[in-house]
């Protein structure tokens, strides 16, 4: 005999019913947007008279989450950029001479007076003043150098050092330069996904293509140019020694000093040291705030290893100046007064309140430790994110008219407990798209539409296993419950086939084809279990009602 106990329907209802909850905002789409929006808002601090009406057009106690749409069908932008891995060479050379000037200092007497000459780029040329110690200067150099941290680069070090004549010429090593690429590459990575997460954008793309190049897809976004201005400034913020200051753009610099215009100052250049004190790699926070003017600035704060290197440098130049250098222009070049304990600081200039939002957003991200090179933009109109939702809702409304129509005309009422189970399976993939913040894309919503046409395979296993029961003379009541059990194995080992493929294709693809698994795999969860728990649940409280003495299927 039929049976399903009280707590298991209780539960199946349940389940139904929390599905339906969790997709029913989707059903009110732009209103809980703006709602989310404007409480989002709120919580940052514009707890403004119109964002609370906007947040109150969505009750807060309801569900609030909704399927994220892709670039494909909301519009946004679309960015192909090409990570100048060159660029972290000339940094990483230059950051080295401090430590191989002070290494060969005490040794003077061997090797004379050591002076740096212009160098390419990744590359760092020294002269000594005594050839004849050319043998200990290189042995102090190669002591410098550190092993390579990565598997391919074990025994290597991640400097070459040579001589001739007089001149030592230290180079990054090949295993250090394929590590750096790789290093640079994740951390541009890491950086721009952490620039676009500040200013909130839903669902980005953001993955790495070939050696040395970064795709980036942000739906909902303006333009490309939008995007290239989030995530396109360098925001390298350094604190550099002052040499001089000049009104002379062309005062020639000597081997590791650089010339950088000011910010504020129209016409005043400084020559600075290459070599940064500290740099924005140590800052661990920033936030935008006011000068004891009133006027708009950021406050800054330094890890423990940055805190301690700017503590000591303030100590031991009182009285000289130092250049806050933003983007290589001088924000400030204030005097030391004091000695600076305690790693923390403020940057101000002439700014508004918008800049230094944008620029402490840009200092907590973190700067790009490269120049990126677009090489590829595209900005995507709604307009056309429209047209893809249209013709994906035509699609699917045709798909499941086509089932509905179909199962009502080959199993009359029991096609129509599975029509009722479909609409609860479309609705519970929306409600888990929801509930896990998914993206919805056009293949998606190709995934969507083969749900609905493989949702009723598992009914018509079961109605048609129940066809045969019937012709061996069975009654209605042990027909059906054979008919689930029997036909339950084959709807296992169907769905679980399919499952596994979509399992691999989420891990192996990328983009659009990890939409496609995702709205799959989900729908063969749900599919399963309307089909085994919901619409056998309906047939059994329909025949508990009507106990009828023969039926067709």
């Amino acid at each position: 005999m039929l049976q399903i106990g009280f707590w298991k329907r209780l539960f199946i209802w349940g389940l139904v019913a929390l599905g339906l909850l969790l997709a029913l905002p989707n059903a009110f789409y732009t209103r809980v947007e703006q709602s989310n929006d404007a409480v989002a808002a709120i919580e940052i601090g514009a707890d403004t008279p119109e964002n609370q009406a906007v947040a109150g057009q969505w009750p807060s106690w309801m569900p609030s989450s909704l399927v994220n749409l892709g670039l494909d069908l909301r519009g946004g932008a679309h960015l192909l950029a090409e990570v100048q891995v060159e660029d972290v060479y000339e940094t990483r050379m230059q950051a080295s001479w401090p430590e191989i000037r002070d290494a060969l200092r005490p040794e003077r007497d061997a090797v004379g007076t050591v002076r740096l000459l212009d160098s390419d780029p990744g590359t760092l040329r020294i002269r000594i003043g005594e050839a004849s110690g050319m043998a200990r200067a290189l042995e102090i150099v190669r002591g410098l150098a550190r092993p390579v941290q990565t598997l391919t680069g074990a025994g290597s070090t991640d400097i070459v050092a040579s001589g001739q004549g007089d001149v030592i010429t230290v180079t990054l090593s090949d295993a250090e330069t394929q590590a750096t690429d790789e290093r640079t590459l994740q951390q541009s990575l890491e950086i721009v996904r952490r620039r676009i997460d500040e200013v909130g954008t839903r669902e980005p793309t953001i993955q790495r293509q070939g050696a040395d190049r970064i795709l980036i897809q942000v739906p909902g976004i303006g333009s490309a140019a939008e995007l290239k201005a989030i995530i396109g400034t360098t925001a390298q913020l350094t604190f550099n020694p002052v040499i001089t200051r000049t009104t002379d753009a062309n005062t020639s610099v000597g081997p590791g000093e650089k010339l950088v215009p000011s910010l504020d100052e129209s016409g005043v250049f400084y020559v600075i040291e290459t070599a940064a004190v500290v740099t924005g790699e140590d800052l661990v926070d920033a936030q935008p705030a006011f000068d004891q003017n009133g006027g708009p600035a950021v406050n800054f704060r330094f890890d423990s290893t940055g805190a301690r290197r700017f503590g000591d440098y303030t100590a031991e130049n009182i009285g000289s100046p130092f250049a806050i250098v933003l983007d290589d222009e001088v924000v400030s070049a204030p005097v030391i007064q004091s000695h600076i304990p305690g790693g923390s600081g403020i940057i101000t200039g002439r700014f508004d309140v918008e800049e230094t939002t944008n620029l402490a957003v840009l200092l907590r991200a973190g700067a790009l430790p490269a120049e990126l090179t677009f090489l590829e933009e595209r900005t995507i109109g709604p307009e056309l994110g429209a047209d893809s939702i249209e013709a994906g809702k035509i699609a699917t409304m045709v798909a499941f008219a086509a089932v509905l129509v179909f199962m009502v005309l080959s199993y009359g009422l029991f096609g129509l407990f599975a029509n009722i189970a479909l609409i609860i399976n479309i609705a519970l993939i929306f409600g888990l798209l929801s509930s896990i913040g998914a993206t919805l894309t056009l293949p998606g919503i190709a995934g969507i539409v083969l749900t609905v046409g493989m949702a009723v395979d598992a009914n018509v296993l079961v109605f048609e296993r129940i066809r045969e029961e019937l012709k061996s003379a069975r009654g209605p009541a042990r027909a059906i419950e054979l008919g689930y059990e029997k036909a339950l194995s084959a709807i296992l080992d169907a769905n679980i086939t399919t499952f596994i493929t979509a399992v691999i294709l989420f891990v192996m693809g990328s983009g659009p084809v990890r939409g496609f698994a995702i709205t799959l795999g989900l729908g063969i969860l749900t599919s399963v279990f309307t089909a085994v728990f919901v619409t056998r649940l309906m047939i059994v409280m329909w025949y508990e009602r009507r106990r009828p003495k023969q039926i067709e299927v």
